[in-house]
């Protein structure tokens, strides 16, 4: 069964990871991990797998690239527009 976590529970679900981690190391650490966006949701391994790292050497190397690689409906309220107002 997959643990579901939000993007702001995201630290707690690295901090415990074996580091350095290559990229085939975090996709599977992170395997059953299902992030819920705003809008969807979306196993967190599919998100590190889109990345073009090699190695993560931290949680916060590995944290920055998962939330660089996040789709659109990852952040903020659905149909929200950012800049206007």
């Amino acid at each position: 069964m997959a643990t579901r976590i939000k993007l702001n529970e995201l630290d707690d679900a690295l901090e415990g990871l074996p580091y350095p981690l290559t990229h085939g190391d975090a996709v599977s650490e992170l395997d059953g991990y299902v992030l819920q966006y705003a809008d969807g949701e979306e196993p967190l391994a599919d998100v590190v797998e889109r990345s073009d790292e090699d190695v993560f050497d931290d949680p916060s190397t590995l944290d920055a690239e998962i939330r660089n690689n996040l789709p659109t409906e990852a952040v903020g309220e659905p149909g929200q527009s950012e800049g206007e107002g």
